[in-house]
């Protein structure tokens, strides 16, 4: 499929690009994304993270990521890890102006970061394993979202902070919306994207029974089809779990993606 096509691709589902969470959709097949996603958070003192992330289209179905872990969390700035994730769609159903997809996803992650909370965070402060589901429906210019998640946290006992919680299993669930603000009528590809988003993203350890729920805004910009650039913030409305990771942070992110590069 020729380029042109891919890019239209693009900007016409650009609304289910989400910001904090992975939609069903995958990306083109043979294509290469480079991510660059920066983090910063007050917990209590202010601190950053940066993840460089590289993502496969391998084909319509299947996709994987690669990501790497830096921050200055614990002192001085240092790689904490790494992680891969794939995800598998399974479901599609199209129609006009309107589509469903479902899809399974797996991460598997290290860090070598600390453990102080029962919160579980597999994108640079835990190491484990996570697995789940993701359906995500398009109508026109409106698309849902949802997530069903469960993470498992490695044990090891040399990074566990005494007198401190420990993390063993969590469950996550998430519902995401973008609606398309631009362009108002598609005229060509090359033609500036603007996306709206609002997301809830919650969590809950089933053996306390600790628990959250953030609300996270977002804006995206995607130009020419191949560049997009994010900036979201997610903050806590409820919740319970002390010490947690991820609360009231930033993000800013920029992706360049290559169409149709692999044999």
């Amino acid at each position: 499929m020729p380029l042109i096509l891919f890019g239209a691709f693009n900007i016409a589902f650009g609304q289910e690009l989400y910001v904090f969470t992975e939609p069903a959709s995958n990306m083109p097949t043979k294509s290469i994304g480079l991510r660059l996603t920066n983090e910063g958070m007050n917990n209590p003192e202010f601190m950053i993270r940066t993840i460089p992330e590289v993502m496969v289209g391998f084909n319509k179905n299947l996709m994987m990521h690669a990501q790497g872990f830096l921050s200055d969390m614990d002192g001085k700035y240092r790689l904490e890890g790494g992680s891969l994730y794939a995800k598998y769609r399974f479901l599609s159903i199209d129609e006009t102006h309107s589509h469903f997809r479902a899809a399974a996803f797996g991460r598997i992650s290290t860090s070598k970061r600390p453990t102080f909370t029962r919160d579980i965070n597999l994108e640079g402060d835990n190491s484990g394993t996570q697995g789940g589901l993701i359906f995500t429906q398009l109508l026109h210019k409106l698309a849902l979202s949802a997530t069903l998640g469960y993470a498992h946290a490695f044990k090891d006992a040399g990074k566990q902070i005494a007198g401190m919680p420990s993390p063993g299993n969590m469950f996550s669930y998430s519902l995401s919306s973008g609606y398309l603000v631009l362009p108002l009528v598609y005229k060509n590809y090359k033609e500036p994207n603007f996306n709206l988003y609002f997301e809830m993203l919650g969590k809950t350890d089933p053996s306390s029974g600790e628990s959250y729920l953030d609300l996270a805004p977002a804006v995206q910009v995607i130009l020419n089809s191949t560049t997009r650039i994010d900036l979201g913030y997610r903050f806590q409305a409820t919740g319970n779990m002390a010490n947690r990771y991820t609360k009231n942070m930033y993000l800013l992110r920029a992706e360049f993606n290559f169409f149709n590069v692999l044999k």
